[in-house]
């Protein structure tokens, strides 16, 4: 069954994410070496679970991912199966969190009961849910097995003072010991009532952004058993299929005769994978594995991420440079010492993120509303595509507000 809605989890570090992730669908996602050397996540994680009823239990008991009910033994019934997008929480990991964002209906924000909040990235995470226009959240206070009934109702209240005139105003606060397994059912209940599956465009020409890219073949493989490169990411509309001819925008950088240019990664799809279930066709909604026919060196170690895949001709133009209509924050979020942010200006960089690319944008010229930038590396977006705006401030780059693409250049 192919997850029909991607949710995000996001927050601070070390709040608990990715225990949660685990508590849920009993995958855990952080799978790098380095991830388990340093206990953090550094990459995006994802995990796949099929949300399950009792028809017997009343509500909120009896909601569950069990095949058979915990509490009264019936078979319990499916209700939808959804995608986890687990984002890293370190602040170093910002643009990594961005790129998940452009892939979520919805979001679980995880505060750590044991901490006060807001905490920077808990901050920064809220404020980039708000410009990506993601409005289903949950918050989920988590670490309640490890902290006193009166530090729990405090941490309540300042998570209420908190969210108060966000997006995130009117969301239900889920109380979870994720490590303890403690509250699941009401999570699951929150999914159902507070993330809707989104309605897609099947007729439109299929595109999907590409979050990851891998090599899935071990190292010592015979070259007869070689198997092409993969690409994992979420379809925005449209439909997949096994067979089809897809390509990759911007595609691979070609130099010849001292001019660059970038050319569109061209190939087939073989295999089509949501979890460890195989298909013969992909929908829009949830997370999705698609194998080709590529060289794999091309795809590992995340090298296509940011590309956008689709039928060839179909897709929004690979572009250079774009005018964007900007609204800054009132205030950098993300550091303890909010200063206030200050307008754009000529010639300063920007980190920019459009879908799941993440690319630097010199700015040629700056109005009050508007900017004009120049790419470093191109990206394929269409007008409209929202785009999350950062600046460097001291050692970090730090979210500073959103732009719409108006024109390109």
């Amino acid at each position: 069954m192919q997850p029909v809605v991607n949710i995000g989890i996001v927050g601070h570090v070390d709040h608990g994410k990715t225990t949660l992730v685990k508590a849920l669908s009993g995958s855990w996602t952080d799978k790098h070496s380095e991830e388990i050397k340093r206990g953090i996540s550094i990459r995006l994680g994802y995990a796949d679970i099929v949300l399950m009823k009792c028809p017997n239990c009343p509500e909120p008991d009896c909601f569950t991912t069990k095949k058979v009910c915990e509490k009264c033994g019936a078979k319990t019934e499916v209700i939808r199966a959804i995608s986890f997008v687990d984002s890293p929480g370190h602040e170093t990991l910002m643009a990594t969190m961005l790129s998940g964002a452009a892939l979520m209906d919805g979001a679980l924000l995880v505060i750590g009961a044991n901490e006060n909040c807001p905490q920077p990235q808990t901050k920064e995470h809220l404020m980039a849910l708000n410009i990506l226009g993601i409005k289903n959240i949950i918050i989920i206070q988590n670490k309640i097995d490890i902290v006193t009934r009166e530090k729990i109702i405090e941490n309540y209240n300042q998570i209420k003072t908190f969210v108060k005139g966000t997006v995130a105003e009117n969301a239900p606060i889920i109380p979870v010991s994720a490590q303890q397994n403690a509250n699941l059912d009401l999570i699951i209940e929150a999914i159902e009532k507070y993330i809707p599956t989104r309605m897609h465009d099947l007729d439109k020409p299929p595109m999907m952004f590409v979050a990851r890219s891998f090599d899935i073949n071990k190292p010592g493989t015979n070259i007869e058993k070689l198997k092409g490169g993969a690409i994992g990411g979420s379809l925005n509309c449209g439909i997949f299929s096994i067979g089809d001819e897809i390509e990759m925008r911007p595609g691979r950088k070609v130099e010849s005769g001292g001019t660059i240019k970038w050319v569109p990664i061209k190939t087939v799809i073989t295999s089509i994978h949501a979890g460890a279930e195989e298909l013969q066709e992909a929908r829009p909604g949830g997370l999705i594995g698609v194998g080709t026919k590529l060289d794999p060196s091309i795809t590992k170690s995340d090298a296509l991420v940011g590309q956008v895949a689709g039928l060839p001709g179909k897709l929004p133009p690979t572009i250079e440079g774009f005018v964007m209509e900007t609204k800054l924050l009132e205030r950098v979020v993300g550091v303890n010492d909010e200063s206030v942010v200050e307008p754009i200006r000529s010639n300063e960089p920007l980190m920019l993120n459009i879908g799941t690319a993440t690319t630097i944008g010199v700015v040629t010229s700056a109005r009050q509303l508007d900017a004009e930038v120049k790419l470093k590396r191109p990206i394929c977006a269409d007008k409209g595509s929202h785009i999350a705006i950062s600046r460097r401030v001291g050692a970090r780059w730090r979210l500073i507000g959103s732009g719409v693409l108006k024109e390109f250049k």
